[in-house]
């Protein structure tokens, strides 16, 4: 098993590569949705924090397929995580806030999974470590 100068195994740095790179395709894959509904002329949205449909739409594809391809390359990897925290606790906390949790469930996967990635950090298989040394 090699490891690195802090004696923690690249076994660490793939498995955190794993969990950055595909709840990440997925995400994509669902503000690829919604820019799908852009571009054919539909801006309606739920408005869950009061700032318009048009403002939350466009803050949530930024998020959703912006932010995903950030983390997916680990690069700006803790700032784009916390946008997608903050989408990920609207999600569930305000728009899912009165349904079972089978409807949170995803939103919450979603968040579980950015939080150990922002606790752990994008690893050395980031850009954030080649650009940041760190």
């Amino acid at each position: 098993m090699v490891k690195s100068k802090f004696n923690i195994p690249y076994s660490i740095d793939a498995a955190v590569l794993i969990l950055r790179v595909f709840p990440s395709f997925f995400m994509l894959l669902h503000g690829f949705q919604k820019l799908s509904k852009v571009f054919s002329g539909d801006w309606s949205f739920a408005d869950p924090i009061g700032l318009g449909e048009g403002f939350s739409l466009t803050a949530t594809i930024f998020a959703e397929v912006v932010c995903s391809l950030l983390v997916m390359v680990g690069f700006l990897t803790r700032p784009a995580l916390l946008v997608l925290m903050f989408v990920m606790c609207v999600a569930a906390f305000v728009v899912h806030g009165a349904d079972a949790l089978s409807d949170k469930e995803h939103a919450l996967l979603f968040l579980s999974i950015y939080l150990a990635i922002f606790v752990t950090g994008p690893g050395r298989l980031s850009m954030d470590f080649r650009v940041f040394n760190k």
